[in-house]
């Protein structure tokens, strides 16, 4: 199985053992390509939810990809401390709105859904668990916005109920939908959006970044002996 790690962050990218300086094989329109192996590639696609959607398309239909593993930092809604790995069970978009003409929140035309469920989440939970890597599970919600705590993070919480919120994870699951391609997403608490520290955390997220970096690729390399 040809498997793509897709971040969003060059200090993402960075997390990951042996990618620190290392050099793209290719760009393809503006978007770095590495191959850490045969059949492992490394994107970093660029924050938000177009420039995830681009390189979730170029992953599919360049690259051939089979399995997308969708890795980055996350805020986080409830309490879980920074660090903590969560495997995304779905995403939800909650800058889609088109209620004014009947539709639910969150709905995204096209696809007409409101939910973008990962592929077998509690697989991929137990087996960072077999790899030594505690790891929750959980909604996720998507937007084009740098969460703070505020109303608008309030509305978020009561209205989709995610564990998270992060920029890209829902764009690429509708990519990977609308492409028939498996998509896995795990996320690593870089702040908690309802604490009075909030900030402080995301500006010294180094804890979060040295987890993520230490779970994926193991958690790549598992996925594709298993399928």
């Amino acid at each position: 199985m040809k498997i793509a790690i897709q971040l969003a962050m060059p200090a993402e990218l960075r997390a990951l053992p042996g990618m620190s300086g290392a050099e793209p094989d290719e760009i393809v329109s503006g978007v770095p390509v590495f191959r850490i192996e045969p059949d492992l590639l490394a994107v970093c696609g660029g924050v938000g939810k177009v420039n995830a959607a681009m390189a979730t398309e170029l992953l599919c239909l360049r690259f051939g990809t089979e399995l997308i593993l969708n890795a980055g930092v996350a805020g986080c809604l409830t309490d879980l401390p920074a660090g903590t790995l969560v495997a995304v069970s779905e995403f939800v978009q909650h800058d889609v709105d088109t209620t004014a003409v009947g539709d639910p929140i969150g709905l995204v035309s096209t696809v007409n859904q409101t939910v973008f469920p990962t592929w077998e989440p509690e697989r991929c939970r137990d087996a960072l668990r077999e790899l030594g890597f505690p790891c929750e599970t959980g909604r996720a919600a998507t937007g084009d916005w740098f969460a703070v705590s505020g109303r608008r993070a309030e509305w978020i919480r009561d209205t989709f109920h995610p564990v998270l919120t992060e920029m890209e994870g829902g764009a690429i699951a509708q990519v990977c939908l609308r492409s028939g391609v498996r998509f896995v997403s795990v996320k690593s608490v870089s702040d908690r959006l309802f604490a009075p520290e909030q900030l402080r955390e995301y500006f010294d997220f180094d804890q979060a970044l040295q987890n993520l970096g230490r779970a994926v690729l193991p958690l790549a390399r598992k996925l594709r002996e298993e399928n």
